[in-house]
């Protein structure tokens, strides 16, 4: 079998060639050590120049575009493009990340820039609002955020002299920004007659409110405030890229190829012309200036870097060049120097040397280059070009040799053979032509088998067959030189290749994904010496492989750092070095080659930290097949916790049924029911996919959790106090290290944490808003301020908060595998782990991301499953259980020892203080010694080891162990099958708590007589549970099959079993020994019930539509139910044992004589006068009432009557428990509701004196005890609510008021329509309507209310200056918002002054003096005002108006006197 593992060698980048300068600006610093800091690609560089050695930081996946140097130049920020960009800041010096800026910006990162004093950052995103952000950095913390502009900006700055104050320019703008709170406001500048309304590209802020700006037309814009006060014309003679401001003043660069100096106070200092210079060319543009001291750095848009010493000005020395613009396609090595040529779309080819690490040579074509091949003497370079020709260089001097254009289409590949003697070109109209290199490259054969343009070529060793390949992922040969093609695949057999290039064929298989696009592979290039290959893709990875590569899907290891397509890749003549280009960043990468006897010694080297995983799972694992995985782990890795519906749905679903509701409405219905319920006790614990979710308690109880209720058990009364505040599944379950607070996560659509006290039962914090699905894990930190937690979506987000505020400290995706465990580490709170589905990783906290690396095995093994974790005695060493039974131990990433501790999968781990305790599916829990060297004693799980005071049966030996505690001199045990233990460390066990397996519960039955009950799961065993205070389980029998019905004879003592797959027992209800049994059906058998009085008959209904009833004495079916279109789901008989009521899956209400099985009809008012034996049916009249809004999406499962026929109780598939008023007429009626069961609730049943509800939970395999409670017994309730599906009418009307206030609609004005008519004619040209006086002729003196005009203002304005307007101020304001706002005036100062508010205007109004001022920065309607009571803050005042982002409430705090 061929190896499909990765190879053990790795690449390691050594040197990037390119700048990036198109498309960015201000991208190039000097840091404090004197290095250059600049970008290119997805990579980030630091250049020394002194010792010409390069640092790359490697924390972006996608092209890096904006760069922002840390006023103590150490640290770095790089913003990236895609489609979630982040923002890294990073230091200089290591290269490490620092802290991770994300979930905000889309598109990409434009810029960004620190504040002064470096705490802050603002970004700029690439989405259409141009997003402005401003960030706490090293928090991750988004500290405010505002729309930019609607079009492009292209550089930001904080103003360094004023605090709080920005500004950004772009397109036609320019705007001031001033940060107050956590509001961004700008205000436009006012470019007035001073300049021309243009395009700024780039600025720098001085004192005094001092800004300069540079203009797409070469002039300097001067602003003072607002205002632009004057402009430097002709600065340069086209747009200026760069500004940057220093010490000495500042300096700037632009198109024209100028960098200018100027003084501080913006007076020329110099100019230095680069295209003038030795290096320079004609159409040089400067995109990137920097000055420090006499040193200027320059960044050109054709990716060059100068450095320019200000006394030697004209003579700029070139430090780094690469690629301009234009795709970069063509790679060449030459065959026995050190030396890469290149060849792009900006028509230069060019010679690297990858030993100096520089261009030696480079020459300009007329057309843009495709491909390049070297002679084997290395004589000649080739060169294909777009148009179709391609030209032979002479490599000592660039001269032409030869220039032939046989082509029309794009040369695309091209090779010299092995002897040298021929050339093959490759070209885009599907043909190789073959050329004779010593007839001066005459054309000698031709091949055309292809149907599609020519990707690839490699000649056979002895120049004999060329192997080619097509954008068809056709793989065709032919004979050479003559061309023909080889259509016999025998003449193939022994034939050796020369080079292997080729993207197809048996040998390369294994590189292609196992479902993939056959054209998203670039390059090949295989190393046959060292038995490995690297491949090029259009996802910027460069991978290696091993070669040959047989089987589709094989294991690599990937290196990214190209951005876009590397279009190229190959390895240097002497395999030292890979060499791969980069189609869109017109890169040249340079990465070293570490074969496997090197690795050994560089062992102490970490793994790359990386922020991304990449889009291809299959790879970076080391193994080549995958270990089977342990039956238990796979089963659990297959549950899936998405809901067709969530509980969160429920009101937007009941919003959709609106008409139903109205309908209804209007009807008179019942109150709810005056009893209620309690929840009592739960039999269950959820051990079948959780782990490590049992605890003890301060206080010495023991803390888990079970279907949607948080546990609290007192062991020594054997009673419960339940957390209720989930609504559906709880998942993992997490203490507090001071052991008196839980975590618990839940399933959800938007899932949520819980903190609550386990004393008091009341939550502290809940956590929403970041994990879709559910939440598998959570951890509190040593010091118990920090919470992790790990969502169920596909990517497994991991997320740390700060539980106590509630908010999200950092989160990053986790794995696309299940993960099981996260741990924080408790000596280092910005440290974790996580374990789960082949992964181990370490992850640190930077800002609001979290950087992971996978756990470093090396030769120790392979990485298996974890399933738990734990860390140790210091806070490098980390310890994992395997799904294989080992305990892994780390020390900081490296596995350095495993320990064999279990047969089957460890699941639990627990640390002591000193040592540790392990329990695994081998049902055995192993104490350690606190080197994992020594197991100091092992507990098996027995039934013979039960202690007398066990609450129940073990169900078997040895069950799978998934969590572990110790406290109080005992170690707490979970098992798989839902029990409780308590282990002495002298060795009896007793069992505390116990509950179904996994699989659903749905057959319960109350016994007639005494307090107990009978449950029957699919988990195969039917169960006795006592319901009296001991609360345990008297009995369990294995069955044959699951169950879902049981019913007790009306004697107690007999027990009738339906079963899955059609059959059903009667057993002896003491001792559960079988009495008779019968298989009639194939189908299940749903429900069964004996008939009342003597219980002579016995009913059983199955899902294949039919009722049998038997004969209980003889033995004998005598009747069957027909009729039925649907499977049965409830039956009752009456109580004289003639007639069966059946309920179908159809909705239908059917009735059946007894024992025949005759069916008959019955109206439904002669229904309500049959007298029942039991009531557990859901359909008919007297339950019509039941049923909920929305009915279709969900189904009322089972009901119960209380004997007094007084409450229905029903449960739905939403997991409520319900109660009603019986008989529920009229429809919705009103209920009330209880939770605590997580999705639907499959059985309820009153026990026999109806002190008890007894229920279940379907897949929860929980088994709940609720006291029923009468009218007057009311302190502690805990129903979830008295409520019903809707509110009508009787309900209690609303007072006209506020019926009014309520339905008033705050629309935004701005886009609604306008409140007067805007049409007509404006009052001064309309003709006047005569008046009831004019039109009867009687003539009026005018009269007014307004003063008589002065006879001044009478002269006309003729000749005279108009004097400027002045400005408004608003000097009183008639009015008080009282129509629909409440307790919004206060006084302020002792009595002196009142605060209230009207329109958009907070008004003081100074009770003395009777004057007012105004706070007027709100620009719509205010709602609401309140006053700060606390003595420290007086006099602010929060005001929150109505505004056009209609859900976002603007919060303004103001000082009264100061506004």
């Amino acid at each position: 079998m061929a190896d499909r593992s990765a190879p053990s060698c790795h690449l390691r980048l050594e040197w990037v060639y390119g700048y990036r300068g198109h498309q960015c600006r201000n991208n190039l610093y000097y840091t404090a050590a004197k290095e250059i800091v600049y970008f290119v690609a997805g990579v980030g560089v630091v250049y020394s120049p002194r010792e010409h050695r390069q640092k790359f930081y490697l924390g972006h996946q996608d092209d890096i575009i904006s760069l922002a140097l840390h006023p103590e130049r150490v640290l770095v920020a790089t913003g990236q493009v895609g489609k979630e960009p982040y923002i890294c800041v990073w230091d200089s010096y290591t290269v490490q990340t620092v802290s991770v800026l994300k979930d905000v910006h889309t598109h990409g990162i434009a810029c960004l820039a620190f504040d002064l004093d470096g705490q802050r950052l603002v970004s700029v995103g690439l989405d259409s609002k141009n997003t402005v952000c401003v960030w706490d950095w090293r928090r991750g913390k988004l500290l405010s955020m505002a729309p930019g502009h609607t079009d492009r900006i292209f550089d930001i700055s904080w103003d360094l002299y004023q605090p709080n104050k920005l500004v950004s320019c772009g397109v036609k703008h320019i705007k001031f920004w001033s940060l107050c709170g956590n509001s961004l406001t700008p205000k436009r500048g006012v470019f007035g007659k001073t300049g021309d309304l243009q395009t700024i590209l780039c600025l720098a802020c001085a004192r005094d409110e001092v800004t300069y700006s540079g203009a797409l037309n070469g002039d300097i814009y001067v602003w003072k405030g607002i205002n632009l006060v004057r402009t430097i014309q002709g600065a340069h003679a086209a747009g200026i890229f760069s500004m940057n401001a220093c010490e000495e003043g500042f300096a700037t660069g632009g198109r024209d190829g100028c960098v200018r100096l100027w003084d501080l106070n913006f007076k020329p200092i110099t100019v230095i012309d680069l295209r003038e210079t030795d290096q320079g060319y004609k159409g040089l543009s400067v995109r990137s200036v920097c000055w420090r001291g006499d040193h200027i750095l320059v960044g050109t848009q054709d990716s060059e870097i100068f450095e320019i010493v200000v006394h030697e000005r004209n003579k700029p020395f070139l430090i780094m060049q690469g690629h301009c613009e234009g795709e970069l396609w063509a790679l060449a090595v030459h065959p026995t120097k050190p030396l890469a040529m290149t060849g792009s779309d900006d028509r230069s080819v060019r010679i690297w040397s990858l030993i100096d690490h520089a261009l030696i040579a480079r020459c300009n074509m007329e057309e843009p280059i495709r491909c390049a091949a070297v002679s084997t003497d290395g004589i000649h370079l080739a060169l294909g070009m777009k148009d179709g020709s391609f030209t032979v260089l002479r490599v000592r001097d660039m001269t032409e040799v030869v220039h032939i254009k046989d082509r029309k289409e794009a040369i695309h590949e091209l090779k010299y053979s092995p002897d040298g003697n021929f050339l093959a070109v490759g070209s885009n109209d599907s043909s190789v032509d073959i050329y004779g290199v010593v007839q001066r490259y005459k054309k000698v054969g031709e091949c055309i088998g292809s149907l599609s343009f020519i990707t690839h070529m490699d000649w056979s060793s002895d120049s004999k067959y060329l192997q080619t390949n097509d954008g068809n992922g056709k793989r065709l040969f032919y004979r050479m030189p003559s061309g023909k093609e080889v259509t016999n695949k025998e003449e193939l057999k022994g034939v050796q290749w020369a080079s292997w290039t080729c993207v197809s064929g048996l040998e390369v298989n294994g590189i292609w994904p196992k479902y993939s696009d056959i054209n998203d592979i670039n390059s090949v290039d295989a190393n046959f010496i060292g038995q490995v290959m690297v491949t090029a893709d259009d996802y910027g990875i460069v991978k290696l492989f091993r070669y040959p590569c047989l089987r589709k899907g094989a294991k690599f290891k990937k290196y990214l750092g190209h951005s876009a397509h590397v279009t190229n890749v190959r390895w240097s003549h002497d395999h030292q070095w890979v060499v791969s280009i980069g189609g869109a960043d017109h890169s040249v990468f340079q990465w070293k080659f570490v074969p496997d006897r090197k690795l050994k010694d560089s062992l102490h080297i970490a793994p790359q930290e990386s922020l991304v995983d990449s889009n291809s799972d299959e790879s970076d694992s080391d193994q080549s097949d995958v270990p089977e995985l342990d039956s238990e782990i796979e089963q659990e890795t297959q549950i899936t916790y998405r809901r067709q519906v969530y509980k969160e749905d429920l009101p937007q679903l009941k919003e959709q049924c609106k008409e139903k509701r109205k309908s209804a409405a209007s009807k008179r219905r019942e109150r709810a029911p005056g009893n209620s319920i309690r929840l009592h006790f739960v039999h269950g614990y959820r051990g079948y996919d959780c782990r490590s979710n049992l605890f003890y308690t301060q206080t010495g109880e023991i803390v888990y959790h079970v279907a949607a209720v948080g546990v609290v058990y007192n062991r020594q009364q054997n009673t419960q106090r339940f957390y209720l505040g989930h609504d559906d599944d709880i998942l993992c379950l997490a203490i507090h290290p001071l052991k008196d607070y839980v975590a618990t996560g839940q399933v959800g659509r938007d899932s949520s944490i819980h903190i609550w006290d386990t004393e008091t039962i009341k939550p502290l914090s809940v956590l929403k808003g970041y994990h879709q699905y559910g939440v598998c894990a959570v951890d509190f930190s040593a010091d118990g301020k920090r919470l992790a937690s790990v969502g169920i979506d596909d990517n497994h987000t991991i997320v740390l908060w700060d539980w106590k505020k509630g908010e999200k400290l950092s989160a990053v995706r986790g794995s696309k595998d299940k993960i099981f465990v996260v741990k924080i580490n408790p000596y280092m709170p910005d440290k974790l782990i996580t374990v789960g589905i082949k992964h181990m990783k370490f992850w640190r906290r930077a800002g609001g991301g979290l950087i992971g690396r996978k756990g470093c095995i090396g030769a120790l093994g392979r990485t298996d499953t974890m399933m738990c974790a734990v860390y140790g005695w210091t806070e490098e060493m980390a310890f994992s259980g395997t799904s294989t039974g080992d305990v892994c131990i780390w020390r900081d990433v490296f596995l350095i020892n495993t320990v064999k501790a279990h047969d089957g999968p460890v699941f639990s781990m627990h640390a002591l203080e000193k040592g540790f305790v392990t329990g695994g599916k081998d049902g055995v829990v192993a104490l350690w010694d606190d080197t994992f060297e020594r197991c100091l004693k092992t507990y098996a799980i027995k039934r013979a080891a039960l202690a007398p005071g066990s609450k129940g049966l073990l169900l078997e030996d040895n069950p799978s162990i998934r969590a572990i505690s110790l406290g109080h001199g005992h170690i707490l045990v979970g098992t798989k099958n839902g029990e409780i233990l308590e282990v002495d460390k002298s060795g009896p066990v007793t069992l505390l708590v116990q509950g179904h397996m996994e699989g659903e519960v749905w057959g319960l039955a109350t016994h007639p007589h005494l307090p107990i009950c009978a449950t029957v799961s699919d988990d195969k065993t039917l169960r006795i549970w006592d319901l009296s205070p001991s609360h345990c389980m008297l009995a369990v029998r294995k069955l044959k099959k699951g169950g879902r019905c049981c019913c007790f004879s009306p004697d107690g003592k007999a027990l009738a079993v339906g079963l899955n797959d059609g059959s059903f027992l009667i057993v002896n209800a003491d001792t559960l020994e079988d009495l008779v049994s019968f298989q009639h059906r194939k189908d299940v058998i749903s429900e069964i019930r004996f008939s009342p009085g003597a219980g002579k008959y016995l009913a059983v209904a199955s899902c294949d539509n039919f009722v049998d009833i038997y004969n209980v004495m003889s033995s004998k079916r005598v009747g069957i139910c027909k009729g039925a279109s649907s499977y049965i789901t409830h039956m009752d008989w009456d109580i004289r044992g003639k007639l069966l009521q059946v309920n179908t899956g159809a909705k239908e209400q059917l009735f059946f004589e007894a024992p025949r099985g005759k069916k008959q009809t019955i109206p439904s008012l002669e229904v309500e006068k049959i007298g029942w034996a039991s009531w557990t049916s859901v359909l008919g009249s007297c339950c019509e009432g039941i049923w909920p809004i929305i009915g279709e999406v969900t189904d009322v499962t089972a009901s119960c009557l209380t004997s007094d026929s007084k409450v229905l109780a029903t449960g739905d598939d939403f997991g409520f428990v319900k109660l009603f008023r019986y008989p529920a007429k009229g429809k919705f009626g009103k209920f009330k509701r209880y939770v605590a069961h997580s999705t639907h609730v499959t059985n309820v049943r009153w026990t026999y004196d109806d002190s008890l509800l007894v229920t279940v939970g379907g897949a929860d395999t929980s088994l709940m005890l609720w006291t029923y409670e009468m009218e007057g017994h009311r302190d502690s309730r805990q129903c979830d609510s008295e409520e019903s599906d809707l509110d009508s009418e009787e309900d209690g009307g609303y007072d006209s008021d506020v019926t009014r206030e309520n339905e008033i609609n705050y629309t935004i004005k701005a886009l609604s329509t306008n409140i007067r008519p805007m049409f007509g004619i404006k009052p001064h040209l309309q003709q006047k309507e005569p008046t009831l006086d004019e039109r009867q002729g009687v003539v009026r003196p005018p009269v007014s209310r307004a003063l008589p005009q002065p006879e001044k203002l009478q002269t006309n304005n003729v000749g005279k200056k108009k004097r400027p307007i002045e400005d408004l101020i608003l000097e009183l304001v008639f009015g008080y918002r009282g129509k629909d706002c409440r307790n919004n005036v206060h006084y302020l100062n002792d009595g002196a002054d009142v605060i209230y508010h009207t329109a958009s205007i907070g008004i003081l109004y100074n009770v003395a003096t009777g004057s007012q001022s105004f706070y007027q920065e709100h620009n719509d309607d205010i709602l609401c005002l309140t006053v700060n009571q606390h003595p420290k803050f007086t006099n602010i005042v929060a005001t929150g108006q109505e505004t056009q982002q209609i859900c976002q409430l603007q919060l303004l705090l103001f000082t009264c006197g100061m506004q």
